[in-house]
């Protein structure tokens, strides 16, 4: 599994709508995008700005439900 496909599978088994997917972009709710970038992090975005660097899926998706 890819790490695009990882985060794919992670997001939609805490329930969060993809909005878009375009690239290594996917779009979340509440503004948020998440960029999987080539060395396994994912860089959470919101509105185009950096939030924080995640590498582990299910932190990153327990943050997006928290806030």
């Amino acid at each position: 599994m890819t790490p695009l496909e990882e985060l794919l599978d992670c997001l939609s088994f805490f329930n969060l709508p993809v909005v878009k997917v375009q690239g290594n972009v996917v779009q979340t709710t509440k503004g948020y995008a998440i960029e999987v970038e080539a060395n396994g992090l994912y860089k959470l975005l919101q509105h185009n700005e950096v939030i924080a660097p995640f590498d582990d899926v299910n932190e990153l998706s327990h943050f997006i439900l928290e806030y």
